[in-house]
């Protein structure tokens, strides 16, 4: 099933991609996206009549409350498991609105954002428990009649990203196809998405240097290299869940879902 939610400009399917043993991902199973706040009727409609049948939320309560996702009138199990703040949306919703913004504030807000890589190895540091919720989840969703599970946050580039990258590296995808799969996201977000983040933080005040273009919207490969180097020095993907409660059984079904049919 070929699945096209409208409305939302990073979704996509994670089926098709090439495994280290031969063949590919199993597609209908695993699906990422940026926030489905903004889904049109007909995304709606086809988000309801899809084959996914759990929504994994990685925003924060504030993000949520926000955006809330626009989610089918049918059974739909959602499962919020907020992370560090992305990239994204980190700076501009930290501010409430019609705060006056001095220099100052701005500079210390820049000078304390983070490298992409940097944040991506303290959401692995800190996130452990969530991720594994989602391995989880992803191993026990064969048998239902919407079996697939869709993770997403706000861009659907960070915490998603290293979600995603993480799930994908138990399974056995190459590396490579996990770093084009994330770095495709900066073209998926460029448009209204992009005009919308970096507009919210011009008005801000915030000065739209090549820095904070990055971390708001793009997605250098070198960023989730460094987290997958990351999880390489610290057990690998499997050794990595393991330590935050994830059993074998449980990951070799991730695996054997992501790779059977």
């Amino acid at each position: 099933m070929t699945v096209v939610l409208e409305g939302a400009q990073n979704f996509r399917s994670l089926g098709g991609l090439p495994l280290r043993g031969g063949g590919t991902t199993t597609d209908g199973v695993l699906y990422r996206s940026d926030a489905l706040s903004t889904l049109t009727d007909a995304g709606l409609t086809a988000l309801g009549s899809s084959d996914i049948g759990a929504v994994v939320d990685l925003r924060t309560d504030a993000e949520r409350a926000m955006a809330p996702d626009l989610l089918p009138d049918r059974p739909m199990r959602t499962v919020s498991l907020p992370l560090l703040e992305g990239a994204a949306p980190g700076l501009a919703q930290q501010i409430p609105a019609g705060t006056q913004i001095s220099p100052e504030m701005i500079r210390q807000a820049l000078a304390a954002m983070p490298a992409l890589s940097d944040l991506y190895v303290s959401m692995l540091q800190g996130g452990g428990t969530s991720f594994a919720h989602i391995a989880q989840l992803v191993a026990g969703s064969a048998g239902s009649t919407e079996p697939a599970v869709l993770i997403h946050c706000t861009a659907g580039k960070d915490r998603t990203g290293v979600a995603v990258a993480l799930i994908l590296d138990v399974a056995g995808v190459e590396r490579d196809a996990i770093v084009a799969d994330y770095a495709v996201s900066e073209t998926y977000l460029a448009g209204p998405f992009a005009d919308r983040m970096l507009g919210m933080l011009e008005g801000y005040g915030v000065p739209l240097t090549p820095q904070v273009r990055e971390l708001v919207t793009g997605t250098p490969a070198s960023a989730i290299e460094h987290a997958l180097a990351w999880i390489d020095d610290n057990g690998g993907s499997r050794g990595y869940l393991a330590g935050a409660g994830v059993g074998d059984a449980t990951l070799d079904a991730v695996a054997e879902r992501l790779t059977a049919g």
